[in-house]
């Protein structure tokens, strides 16, 4: 399944401002209500509702071959936790690596978000 990205940057700041945040030694998380997401829906093939996302990943982290990788692991441990726990949908779910996620795996990124996801409440009763 792919993600829908957030591509506007006053999305992210919206974000980071108004948002609610869980951080864990790894990621900031931060989640903010998408008022646009059933009219995005309606734009979609399948009419779906579905959660924005956002990945950042600073230079301090290192150079561009470093960046990539954590965001691919990013996106894959984000990719497994999905398809374990029912996420909510109709969010603005910015995703910010922290120094000390270069050197994990996928599975330890899936449990950092677990947490984050767990502290803001984003799984919905099923």
């Amino acid at each position: 399944m792919k993600l829908t990205p957030i591509c506007e940057n006053h999305l992210y700041s919206k974000a980071y401002s108004k948002g609610k945040r869980a951080l864990t030694s790894a990621l900031a998380v931060y989640v903010l209500p998408d008022y646009h997401s059933k009219r995005l829906a309606k734009a979609r093939p399948d009419g779906k509702v579905t959660n924005r996302i956002g990945l950042t990943v600073s230079t301090k982290l290192g150079g561009a071959v470093v960046r990539s990788r954590v965001r691919r692991i990013l996106r894959e441990g984000l990719y497994a936790l999905e398809k374990k726990k029912a996420i909510k949908v109709g969010f603005l779910v910015v995703i910010a690596a922290r120094s000390s996620s270069v050197n994990l795996k996928s599975c330890d990124i899936e449990k950092h978000l677990d947490i984050a996801f767990k502290k803001l409440d984003m799984y919905s009763a099923q």
